[in-house]
């Protein structure tokens, strides 16, 4: 029997939404209690002061394999992810070919064994991502498949959609979706207003949003199945947000890191990094969303990485490909809204780990006893400048290169075992 006492921590618990020092106490890779006593012999690590929470869960992250390996693999995913203080990813289906057989699904599966950290697996919700067949949802529920999506692409067919939504009620699966309506935003690369008629990029408004959210929610609220929105981005979509979970139906909602610490004047000088799916709101919706996640409306926040080449980002703004990597920034980009007063450190865990565990069914999230020893050591108060070229990801495409930053990860700890931060 190993055991390990993390002693003078900063412990922040995303449960009983406390932040107070404390000792934890770790054996065989499962949390034991909070200041227990250790048993003689254990292995002491002194946390400095510094703040000991549950691993990240980074839910809708993209890597490359099959099919863009070049892009992001699995193992250079893994390293980037436990830099990050992330325990857990939870991988979208969007692959070359998509994840939308049980064949498919355990060849990823098979694939991240390796990984430095957890990986779990979201599936296609139709065949190829399409729009025209649903996938074998049982089958793949079976075969592991925390979710059901098609990424980016909303399910027009409303009729298809209303049938996978029936079914997945039927073996309590969980579908993701994408509230944008589609045709309102093709071809769009920025939201709509004064900004991007003055910078001729073109865009679309925020009600494609709203449009595109109404209809998944009342397509969940006839059909009573588990649904969840990948990404709010507008304070227009919030009431019917609230409308819906005010009548108890049982929907969720996330938000990109992005969304919530960058806006619409970002782009500057048609900066590609900062080309996103949805594009960068208004400074308005972006502090709206910060409250939502406060307020506890908007339940998860997640890095949405999405690596993309040089060739992908080198091009006029609107013909880039959107998206960023963000598995090693996830942590100090919160970190500007701990230390800019919008959200505090249990918030901020409660949103990027502890209700992503309790959405999925997964085991992390917590520091309470028999939770698995899934752990992050960061100092938030550290400053560095982010130099993109050291990141571990494959790609290089953040917008956060060059820009001063605070929040650093000292260790990561997956079941017990070191995966950053020294000897593993």
């Amino acid at each position: 029997m190993t055991a390990t006492l993390f002693a003078n921590a900063r412990l922040i618990d995303p449960e009983a939404q406390t932040d107070a020092p404390g000792s934890l106490l770790v054996r065989d890779g499962v949390i034991e209690g909070i200041d227990a006593d250790p048993p003689e012999g254990a292995a002491v690590i002194d946390c400095g002061g510094r703040a000991l929470a549950p691993g990240i869960i980074d839910w809708g992250v993209k890597i490359g394999e099959p099919g863009e390996r070049h892009k992001e693999s699995f193992r250079s995913a893994g390293l980037a992810a436990a830099a990050g203080g992330v325990t857990t990813i939870v991988a979208r289906p969007d692959t070359l070919p998509p994840i939308d057989t049980p064949e498919s699904l355990e060849f990823v599966t098979r694939r991240a064994t390796d990984a430095a950290v957890n990986i779990r697996h979201m599936a296609a919700l139709t065949k190829a991502r399409e729009g025209r067949e649903m996938v074998e949802i049982g089958f793949l529920t079976d075969a592991g498949a925390v979710a059901f999506t098609d990424g980016v692409r909303q399910v027009a067919d409303t009729r298809l959609l209303s049938r996978c939504m029936t079914y997945a009620r039927g073996v309590g699966a969980l579908i993701v979706g994408h509230p944008q309506d589609a045709g309102l935003s093709r071809g769009a690369a920025a939201t709509g207003g004064k900004f991007a008629s003055i910078y001729g990029i073109p865009a679309v408004s925020p009600v494609a949003e709203v449009i595109g959210l109404d209809r998944d929610l009342a397509l969940a609220a006839m059909t009573g199945c588990r649904w969840h929105a990948d990404q709010i981005t507008t304070a227009r979509a919030l009431p019917a947000l609230k409308r819906a979970r005010d009548a108890g139906l049982d929907v969720s909602a996330g938000i990109s890191i992005h969304h919530l610490t960058l806006n619409e004047y970002d782009v500057g000088d048609y900066r590609t990094f900062f080309r996103f799916t949805p594009p960068l709101r208004s400074e308005d919706d972006r502090l709206a969303m910060v409250q939502a996640v406060a307020d506890g409306l908007i339940d998860v926040i997640a890095s949405f990485h999405t690596p993309q080449d040089e060739e992908s980002k080198r091009l006029p703004f609107e013909a880039a490909a959107p998206g960023a990597v963000g598995l090693q920034t996830l942590l100090p980009a919160a970190m500007r809204l701990y230390h800019g007063g919008g959200l505090t450190l249990p918030q901020l865990w409660r949103a990027m780990s502890l209700n992503p565990a309790k959405r999925l069914s997964l085991p992390g999230g917590r520091l309470a006893a028999g939770a698995p020893a899934d752990l992050v050591l960061f100092d938030p108060d550290a400053p560095f400048v982010l130099d993109r070229f050291t990141l571990l990801s494959k790609s290089k495409n953040t917008p956060f290169d060059g820009a001063r930053m605070e929040g650093r990860v000292i260790g990561t700890w997956v079941a017990g075992r070191r995966v950053f931060g020294g000897a593993a």
